[in-house]
């Protein structure tokens, strides 16, 4: 059936994207419709047309879904911060828990995981803790901060995000764009890489009643900065108020170098008992409430008796960590970031916990060279808690060498989570024990994951004789996902296939090193078919999931 741009079509939706669009088909051609939910009958516009797929916006709901829910924001439909606010919070949760299923069916090859029932959010409004607005000019040249519009970098600002856990969030904000408005302080511009104020990262620690401001700036310096830093401290509970310099043309949010303009540099939280600095490069659930829901699965998956040596490895802040510490004999955690390190070194004292003992650096080097050298017995548990991207295989390969009785797998990626647990299952190196999904970002379609994994046999594996990894480069990009996976992803989401050729095509495209003589053509003057627009469109959403190119 051919389709046109701006077309008007009637859709039942049957199904649901990983991104939380709904889908139909009308005459067997897939339209993918933000904010329609599976069971509806909807009248949409076709707003783009691929050739195997297309996007559409919805016109009018003929027939509403029995799941369907009233959105409460006013600007749920434009903003991208929320994909699901259209669906009822138990059909939420419904979805989320057979989203980590079908990962761990599909890419993780177990027939029949054992899923434990998700644990959903007593409020599944009023929950974030922190918000990191970037900041443009509206249509009148205002400042304006807000969120992102769903593919695109159009600013969508709202008057109060329903999601903030205090009205306070806005307010604050207010007071900088005013501020920045009546002193020329001009919005960073992405095109040009001219002006100053980037983003507005703002924290609220919900139990202290403490909150953090940090400007990102295109720059070292503010204007009038004790005139903001006095407006700012108004605010019952301002703490700490900072800048991050960032002058690189990116979209990473956050540089690395923090001026202090006033305060400690950090915030603190408790959560279960445990006080927590948190400075502003500092990773921190979001959720507080269903933190203290996680952490307590993470423990019980852990089955600590209190004579074990645990490795918290990508331990952030050290939240994991003391939690554990509390039940263990000795904790080791692994960070990259060298403030949190910091931040859970200065938390183990604060909480007068001395069995944990904290290391900067890589885990994936950190924790292969103190259990494969000998300078560190194997431990009793391992707890992993890694970025979107999931483990990097090396490893992997050291827990499958010098493999621990426990391996307890903190997850914010279903698919990640599978690849992992595919490759430390196999050969019968581990065995999953169980799955427990925990609904931590209530209105979008993020969902976390604990799995428990014990371990099998004496045997010692390589994760090169148990897993067919061909396609993993030696880079670090390349080392995110694999061909298969890519593959996987693009026809999970997009409905249609593509080749090795192409994937190579776009990684070549965004710098991504490949393997000398994989996928190159095999002369010079060798001609290659061209990939469709909808295909590279495809690929590059799936090499920003994987995290392999900025998003």
């Amino acid at each position: 059936m051919s389709l046109l741009k701006n077309q008007t079509v009637t859709l039942s939706v049957t199904d649901m994207t990983e991104n939380g669009e709904g889908i139909g088909r009308t005459g067997g051609y897939p339209l993918f419709v933000k904010d329609s939910v599976p069971g509806d009958t909807v009248e949409a516009v076709v707003t783009k047309v691929g050739k195997t797929y297309g996007y559409g916006r919805v016109l009018r709901v003929l027939e509403a879904s029995p799941n369907r829910a009233e959105a409460p924001c006013p600007v749920a439909a434009p903003c991208g911060g929320c994909q699901l606010q259209a669906l009822a919070y138990p059909a939420q949760l419904a979805w989320k828990e057979g989203k980590v299923r079908a990962a761990l069916t599909r890419l993780g090859g177990f027939e029949a995981p054992p899923m434990l029932p998700i644990l959903g959010a007593e409020s599944p409004f009023g929950y974030r803790n922190k918000v990191q607005l970037p900041v443009g000019e509206g249509p009148d040249g205002k400042l304006i901060a807000g969120y992102y519009a769903a593919r695109s970098h159009r600013i969508v600002s709202c008057e109060q995000c329903l999601l903030d856990n205090d009205p306070r969030f806005a307010e604050i904000r207010d007071i900088i764009l005013s501020f920045c408005t009546e002193n020329g302080v001009r919005a960073y511009d992405e095109t040009t890489g001219k002006g100053l104020l980037r983003h507005i990262l703002i924290r609220h620690a919900q139990h202290t009643g403490e909150w953090m401001v940090c400007l990102v700036v295109n720059g070292r310096s503010i204007p009038k900065r004790a005139a903001l830093i006095e407006r700012l401290l108004a605010v019952p509970g301002m703490t700490d108020i900072s800048l991050s310099v960032n002058t690189e043309k990116t979209n990473v949010i956050l540089g690395t170098e923090i001026i202090r303009l006033y305060g400690p540099g950090y915030i603190t939280e408790t959560v279960g008992g445990l006080k927590f600095r948190l400075s502003p490069l500092a990773f921190f659930q979001v959720n507080t409430a269903q933190t203290e829901v996680l952490y307590a699965k993470a423990l019980e998956a852990a089955g600590l008796s209190g004579s074990e040596t645990v490795w918290d490895l990508y331990c952030g802040t050290g939240t994991i960590s003391l939690f554990l510490a509390r039940k263990a004999a000795k904790v080791c955690g692994v960070e990259i970031v060298a403030p949190a390190i910091e931040n859970a070194r200065e938390n183990a004292r604060e909480n007068g916990i001395a069995n944990a003992e904290f290391f900067v650096g890589k885990s994936e080097e950190v924790y292969p060279e103190a259990v494969l050298s000998g300078k560190s017995p194997a431990p009793d548990v391992v707890v992993l808690d890694p970025p979107r991207k999931g483990c990097d295989s090396a490893l992997l390969d050291a827990l499958l060498r010098v493999p621990p009785q426990r391996i307890v797998y903190v997850s914010c990626d279903p698919a990640t989570l599978a690849r992992d647990l595919k490759l430390l299952c196999a050969d019968g190196a581990f065995r999953l024990e169980s799955v427990q999904p925990v609904d931590m970002f209530p209105q979008t379609t993020h969902v976390e994951a604990i799995a428990l994994l014990s371990k099998l046999s004496e045997v010692k594996h390589h994760i090169e004789v148990t897993v067919e990894m061909d396609e993993l480069d030696l880079t670090s990009a390349e080392s995110l996902a694999t061909y298969d996976e890519i593959r996987e992803w693009v026809r999970e989401n997009y409905g249609f296939h593509v080749t090795n050729l192409n994937i190579a095509k776009m990684k070549r495209k965004h710098g991504i090193i490949e393997r000398q003589n994989y996928n190159f053509p095999k002369s010079e003057d060798s001609r290659q078919p061209n990939c469709p627009e909808e295909k590279e469109k495809a690929i590059e959403e799936a090499l920003k999931h994987f995290k392999m190119i900025e998003s």
